[in-house]
């Protein structure tokens, strides 16, 4: 099950959509669906919580906790929208682009792609953007 909750005042259109393509993604990776939870927040927030948990000071777009077990995906993924906002306008895409950008990116996480190196940033890129190409 993938729910989507609201810290802040924005809403994502078509939750049923993006929620299929989601689960479509898990199901491509040959995971599973567990429960997965997307957390829509601003940056005070997002921040905090960056500090709290990870004693990291800066602020951040995504921040994931993965709770997964196996091939069971499940975990809880917070995404200010403020930061999306400012990537897009920064990388030149449209806002819409960048949250599924964002969206995909905490499922490849729980999937078992990382970010660290040069090299798994690229991977995890071009995940992304195979995963952003099916929702067309």
């Amino acid at each position: 099950m993938i729910n989507f909750h609201t810290e802040t005042n924005f809403k994502l259109k078509e939750t049923k959509s993006h929620a299929l393509w989601l689960a479509n993604a898990i199901i491509e990776m040959k995971k599973e669906i567990g429960v997965i939870d997307y957390i829509f927040c601003d940056d005070a927030y997002l921040l905090k919580m960056n500090q709290e948990f990870l004693d990291h000071d800066t602020y951040t777009d995504i921040i994931s906790f993965d709770y997964s077990e196996g091939k069971l995906l499940s975990g809880d993924i917070f995404i200010s929208i403020e930061r999306v906002e400012e990537n897009a306008k920064k990388f030149e895409v449209p806002f819409d682009k960048e949250l599924q950008r964002v969206l995909i990116h905490g499922i490849l996480h729980f999937a078992g792609f990382n970010d660290k190196t040069n090299d798994e940033k690229e991977e995890m890129r071009q995940q992304e953007n195979h995963f952003i190409g099916l929702l067309l």
